[in-house]
């Protein structure tokens, strides 16, 4: 008799559309992916990123927050 492979059930909780690939954060911003990554290593600048494997990802969220909060400190300076 053959066995039946059941398919995995994956739960996404946010569409591929709202995570962001160092790439395109660099496009966003307008700066080299050398320079995202650097904002990660130093960890007090940028969007945070989420490592997934090997890939670094950034949500959508996370870089609406980093923008809202860049604009704070440039409004009370």
């Amino acid at each position: 008799m053959g066995r039946e492979h059941a398919s995995p059930q994956v739960s996404v909780t946010e569409p591929a559309h709202l995570f962001l690939t160092t790439e395109e954060v660099a496009a966003r911003y307008r700066t080299s992916p050398a320079t995202v990554r650097w904002w990660r290593q130093v960890g007090n600048y940028g969007p945070k990123g989420v490592k997934i494997g090997r890939r670094v990802l950034y949500s959508l969220a996370n870089c609406e927050e980093f923008e809202r909060q860049a604009a704070e400190i440039q409004a009370s300076a």
